[in-house]
């Protein structure tokens, strides 16, 4: 497979929300029906709020942590592979749920180490904004190569935490080099990390396009959706890298 037809088929975003190929030509819509930037960046607004929200119901009612992860991934599975168009009402849901999820998760690190949570969440939203203004002034430009070298890299990644929780499952100490505190550990977070960052790249960018294609106007709350996605992504992976680096 050519890295053209790859980038057609799996689509031109390594996060999951975007491996349905929405590209192809403009939409012929009425304006009021089509996405705009503006409405894309007010519906993440909106998730984010929930989210924080959620956050603070999970830090107050840990024992949340599992049923909210349970449907924050049947939501995701959902919202990605069954039915995008209905974005609009799974994408909140999805943003209450993972927020419960992560306050009761950041509970746990708190624990452990004090102060960690707001260090993540700074992290979180400081390489947010870094990667939108390296975005919008063109420092980093979401070329073929470069969306096929990070959806390559992000697949990678998903099979080798899919095999870790099998062997886990199976009596095993899933993949100990992964997980430790050592070089090599924190070596593969500080790479997950990047990989998870750099996919933000590609979501402002097929959010922008699809504004600038005038894409249906669900389409704002999906491109939302994904960017939530990705950032829970780049929370989690700060939180365990770091861990990492505190209990050396």
């Amino acid at each position: 497979m050519s890295k053209h037809s790859a980038l057609n088929t799996f689509g031109r975003s390594g996060n999951p929300a975007f491996t349905k190929n929405f590209g192809g030509s403009a939409y012929d819509l009425p304006l009021n029906q089509r996405m705009t930037l503006d409405g894309a960046v007010n519906k993440t607004g909106i998730l984010l709020s929930l989210c924080f929200a959620g956050a603070f119901i999970g830090w107050n009612i840990p024992a949340l942590f599992m049923p909210a992860w349970i449907i924050g991934m049947i939501l995701g599975f959902v919202t990605i592979f069954r039915s995008p168009a209905k974005a609009g009402s799974t994408a909140p849901l999805y943003a209450l749920s993972q927020g419960i999820f992560l306050g009761s998760v950041t509970l746990f690190f708190e624990a452990q180490f004090p102060g960690i949570g707001i260090q993540a969440i700074g992290l979180t939203f400081g390489i947010l904004a870094s990667l939108l203004f390296c975005y919008k002034s063109g420092l980093i430009k979401p070329t073929e190569n470069f969306r096929l070298m990070i959806f390559s890299a992000t697949m990678g990644i998903v099979l080798l935490y899919f095999v870790s929780i099998i062997m886990s499952l199976f009596g095993g100490n899933g993949i100990p080099l992964i997980h430790s505190s050592g070089l090599f550990g924190i070596g593969f977070s500080l790479f997950v990390v990047s990989i998870a960052a750099l996919n933000l790249v590609l979501d402002f960018d097929f959010i922008e396009e699809g504004a600038e294609k005038g894409m249906p106007k669900y389409m704002e709350w999906y491109g939302a959706f994904s960017l939530m996605v990705t950032l829970v992504w780049l929370y989690l992976e700060i939180l365990r890298l770091l861990a990492k680096l505190r209990s050396r």
